[in-house]
């Protein structure tokens, strides 16, 4: 038996004397609220209106009765409320600052079709950790080494001019004896400043002789990409943002490079839903393989 639905009918036709208005008050056919009060009736063993011909008349048990299944009724109508208010809440969720806006504003039109509702907070990768330890956010995009990862972006050099080569080698950057004019530095944003990105390349810099100001941590994208505009410096980055940023992109030589990304919830959430909805939007906006994201989620 439905006891809320029961309740619900009780009250309605108690409150206007009438199975007839107060089933259409509830919103159910007379029929069906007449079962209802019945199965009611049944389960307590009395009755709880005396009937007419015009009028549902309240039973002493019935009036009894009515100030708690008002209370069942108020209750179950505050419950749906609120399953709802949380069903449409917000997912207040860390991103990388790397996404372009065309990017973000698709993930959250996305998220919109699959009924979730996103509030994105973009932010470097250990600010966003420390938004999601603090609960600030509900669940956030991780860099993580790419072995761990549930999306994952291959990392190249990118500079100004077209370097006449298929792959670009770390080594060639070493200055030999005689060389005129700066050390050609490579920029490392602040997406990638993260040990599993900057550990590698700085101990490839050490093996080949490198100086150590030519492994450059810059504090903004936009300053390092200026840099490597006016000069020949390069930068590491994604295919896609060498595209957006007019510069020419090729892989790393001497090692491959993934940015990882992993999505992780707050204590009190579960990001499972989210990543079995929203995960071919996530690898589109990071820039990662998408036939990949689809192969997972069909494991």
């Amino acid at each position: 038996m439905d006891l809320v639905g029961a309740c619900r009918a009780f009250v309605s036709v108690s409150e206007r004397g009438s199975f007839t208005v107060g089933a259409a008050a509830a919103r159910m056919s007379q029929p069906v609220a007449s079962r209802r009060v019945a199965a009611l009736e049944e389960r307590f063993g009395e009755p709880l209106f005396e009937r007419t011909s015009r009028r549902a008349v309240l039973t002493p048990f019935g009036r009894d009765l009515l100030p708690t299944a008002r209370q069942l009724v108020r209750a179950a109508d505050v419950l749906l409320h609120e399953a709802e208010a949380v069903r449409h809440k917000p997912w207040r969720l860390a991103v990388p600052g790397i996404c372009s806006t065309a990017a973000l504003a698709r993930l959250v039109a996305d998220a919109r079709g699959q009924g979730v509702t996103l509030d994105l907070r973009e932010e470097d990768p250990a600010r966003r950790r420390e938004l999601l330890d603090a609960q600030q956010v509900r669940a956030a995009l991780l860099a993580v080494p790419a072995d761990e990862a549930s999306w994952s972006v291959p990392l190249g050099l990118a500079t100004a001019r077209d370097p006449g080569v298929q792959r670009v080698y770390v080594e060639t950057l070493r200055l030999r004896r005689g060389s005129r004019g700066p050390a050609r530095r490579i920029w490392i944003q602040p997406e990638d400043d993260v040990p599993h990105i900057r550990d590698p390349l700085t101990r490839l810099r050490d093996a080949l002789g490198l100086r150590p100001a030519q492994l450059v941590a810059a504090e903004q994208l936009t300053t390092a990409a200026a840099d490597v505009l006016c000069g020949d410096d390069l930068l590491l980055c994604s295919r896609a943002q060498a595209a957006e940023l007019g510069l020419v992109w090729r892989p790393v030589g001497e090692l491959t490079i993934d940015r990882g990304f992993a999505l992780a919830a707050a204590a009190d959430g579960n990001p499972r839903h989210l990543r079995a909805r929203l995960g071919e939007a996530i690898a589109r906006c990071l820039g990662a393989d998408t036939r990949a994201t689809a192969a997972e989620g069909a494991v």
